[in-house]
């Protein structure tokens, strides 16, 4: 994957939660889940966290609660981009995403199978309860999820091949 290249997405930990049949998830209308690493003008769009460059690798540090993903919070990540500077969540749209296999996010399945998790102590997150990778892969897709940032410039090959839809 080349050099700034937008993603869409970032061993198992623990038992993970129950997944959710398939069918339940695609049928919830009134709440659909939320996907934890949308692009900001995606309808619902809203920010979760905020992208920490400082260390060797990036990391989200998540916000107390999502702000929506107004044109002037968007503004507020000038000059950079705002997926180098905020982690977005919106309403998953499986029938828009590449990584949508017909019956699970199969960004989520690479990200539990090929990221080490960062701790067995969860991050404080503001829509786990919404959230599609952790109805799907439990706590192990959130032991995960601080290292899967949008706009990565210079993503780690185990962050590659989960990035690359198939």
């Amino acid at each position: 994957m080349p050099r700034g290249t937008e993603v869409d997405g970032g061993g198992h930990v623990n038992t993970p939660a129950a997944p959710r049949d398939s069918a339940d998830a695609a049928t919830e209308s009134s709440s659909p889940l939320l996907c934890p690493s949308a692009q900001p003008f995606m309808e619902g769009a809203r920010a979760i966290g905020l992208v920490d460059h400082a260390g060797d690798d990036p990391e989200v540090a998540y916000l107390e609660r999502p702000l929506p993903a107004t044109d002037e919070l968007l503004a507020m990540a000038a000059p950079l981009r705002p997926t180098e500077v905020f982690r977005f969540a919106a309403p998953c749209r499986p029938d828009l995403c590449s990584h949508w296999n017909g019956a699970a996010c199969k960004l989520a399945s690479r990200i539990v199978d090929l990221l080490p998790a960062r701790s067995l102590v969860l991050p404080k997150c503001n829509v786990r309860g919404e959230c599609r990778w952790y109805a799907q892969e439990g706590r192990a897709a959130c032991a995960r999820c601080p290292d899967v940032v949008t706009q990565n410039e210079d993503p780690s090959e185990e962050m590659r091949a989960a990035a690359m839809p198939r």
